[in-house]
């Protein structure tokens, strides 16, 4: 047989149902002379018949069964390079596919200039609703050839080992494998790649198909979407030091910095959106996992954050885990605290005291969020509904508490709004806001669903209501936050069911979902996308054209 021009590498394990959709990505590709192995982790279900059945279809694909499962994706990487007959490797998830010129496109790369590896964009694609996006796009946006990482170290972000087109010799000549044993193998092969490598090329086209469940079952979901195990947090920070050794070993301390940015921006980052929905005890534990090594970064890598997220971190290091969940439902959606507290210098500083350490003082110090002074219109409240009850007909009553920590709000009832537009059409439920105390205003709204206009074809969606506050003709609107639990109500809507439900996930606001039913649903919906396909919409318009 002629020796591939790439072997593209297929992991797979109990995945009989997606398999042949990731090997048909690499069959397609407009590269035709390469190599697919197949390498299963010793699958208990359909699997080994699928990748047989490949296998026999394609003189180019061929199967690699694992002894035994290794629990991980190292090994069946690691066994197929062992096999593999290109000078160029790629490496593919089952879960996953490869656009149809992935091949093609790094391989001229290689071809291009002699580099250890190419690499490009990876195309994000939410399984739940089908959104596309791009992975890091401000790290792949232009065509470039870099002199090692220290070109640029924002890089560490792209740690995925599917991204990219590997020189078989650079592998071999640094002895470079994947970790076997341990989770979140990608960051360590990556960071040693990257630190490795003395020429690389990254090309702005998409190279790999990422399929995300975020809120997948916790059964079925993806390790980077296990952050609710312990286990899963002992195995990232596990990996960071390996990165932090490495790093120093290979004398490339100089880009611990970045490094440590990157953890956290990104890995802690990932809990900290949780936070919110973990329970006391799995706080302490969490907490008493990632302290230690919070203690280790460099204290650069934290004034590089937004000051939202180093409040957080902060909270979760001082063990003030209720304010650190309560912090976290704000990030990343400018929630303010419920209070605030300044000191003798006019620093001001989240929560009701003032931090004993320097270092707290630094993390804690919230004077740069400008709560005081801001514009109206961009300024920081804290709306949370605490409590909800099922009022006549598809109406909900909700209790409303706004936090106003820099008492920006004079005192006296204050005019607000709850906002929420299904299907483009906006419901507006005014009501009052009364001062319950310094900072601190109360009021009750009742939210009549059926009072929503829907459009013709009728409207199948989440919508999450806002509130808006008034002040001498200005407008401030703002999140609006639901209890993390209660039970979900129901209502009959103009043939539509209306579903009122916690987020679960995120800053935790109230869901509305919306789901067409009866006529609306069986004969109004497919009648429409029917005539909305672009071709039945050209010919409309050439009919409109020749009416004219």
């Amino acid at each position: 047989m002629s020796t591939p021009d790439v072997t593209v590498t297929v992991i797979v394990y109990n995945d009989a149902e997606r398999l042949t959709r990731a090997v048909s990505s690499v069959r397609r590709q407009t590269h035709a002379n390469l190599e697919i192995v197949i390498s299963d982790d010793h699958s208990t279900d359909g699997t080994p018949a699928v990748a047989r059945r490949l296998a026999a279809q394609d003189p180019r694909v061929r199967h690699l069964r694992l002894e035994r499962n290794s629990g991980g994706c190292s090994a069946p990487r690691n066994r197929a390079l062992e096999i593999a007959r290109a000078p160029l490797l790629m490496f593919l998830d089952s879960d996953d596919e490869l656009p149809g010129n992935a091949v093609e496109l790094l391989l001229a790369a290689h071809r291009e200039r002699e580099i250890d590896f190419a690499m490009g964009a990876v195309q994000r694609v939410r399984v739940d609703n089908g959104r596309r996006s791009t992975w890091m796009p401000h790290l792949v946006a232009e065509r470039r050839t870099l002199d090692g990482i220290e070109a640029d170290p924002r890089l560490f972000f792209e740690h995925l080992a599917t991204s990219k087109m590997y020189a078989r010799a650079f592998l071999d000549r640094h002895h470079l494998r994947f970790p076997e044993g341990i989770h979140y193998e990608d960051q360590l092969f990556s960071a040693r790649a990257y630190c490795l490598a003395e020429r690389f090329t990254i090309i702005p086209e998409p190279v790999y198909r990422w399929y995300v469940a975020p809120y997948a079952a916790s059964d079925a979901a993806s390790i980077s979407n296990q952050r609710h195990r312990l286990a899963n947090v002992r195995d990232r920070i596990h990996v960071q030091r390996l990165i932090d050794a490495f790093l120093t070993e290979s004398g490339h301390a100089s880009l611990r910095e970045d490094k440590d940015h990157k953890f956290l921006k990104h890995d802690f980052r990932m809990y900290a959106g949780d936070l919110p929905y973990r329970d006391e005890e799995w706080l302490a534990s969490f907490a008493g996992l990632v302290s230690p090594y919070l203690d280790t970064l460099a204290p650069g890598a934290y004034a590089r954050l937004p000051r939202a997220e180093r409040v957080v971190l902060q909270l979760i290091r001082d063990r003030r885990l209720p304010e650190a969940r309560s912090a976290a439902r704000g990030l990343g959606h400018g929630v303010a605290p419920r209070q605030v507290t300044a000191d003798g210098e006019g620093r001001v500083y989240w929560g009701g005291e003032v931090p004993s350490s320097a270092w707290s003082r630094r993390e804690l110090d919230v004077s740069d969020l400008e709560l005081e002074t801001r514009p109206f219109p961009s300024a920081q409240f804290r709306h949370e509904i605490t409590e909800i009850t099922r009022g006549p007909g598809a109406s909900i009553d909700l209790a409303v508490r706004t936090y106003d920590p820099a008492l920006r709000l004079p005192v006296g009832p204050r005019r607000a709004t709850l906002l929420i537009a299904p299907g483009g059409r906006r419901l507006e439920v005014h009501f009052r806001l009364s001062p319950a105390r310094p900072g601190v205003f109360e009021g009750h709204a009742r939210l009549d669903l059926a009072a929503a206009a829907l459009p013709l074809q009728g409207f199948a969606g989440i919508r999450h209501p806002l509130l808006r506050l008034h002040h001498q003709g200005l407008a401030n609107t703002g999140l609006l936050l639901a209890p993390l639990s209660f039970p979900t109500l129901t209502a009959q809507v103009a043939s539509h069911r209306v579903t009122v439900e916690p987020e679960g996930h995120g800053p935790g606001r109230l869901q509305v979902r919306w789901e067409p039913t009866g006529v609306t649903a069986k004969v109004i919906r497919p009648l429409v996308r029917r005539v909305a396909r672009p071709r039945v919409k050209r010919a409309a318009h050439l009919l409109a054209s020749a009416l004219k």
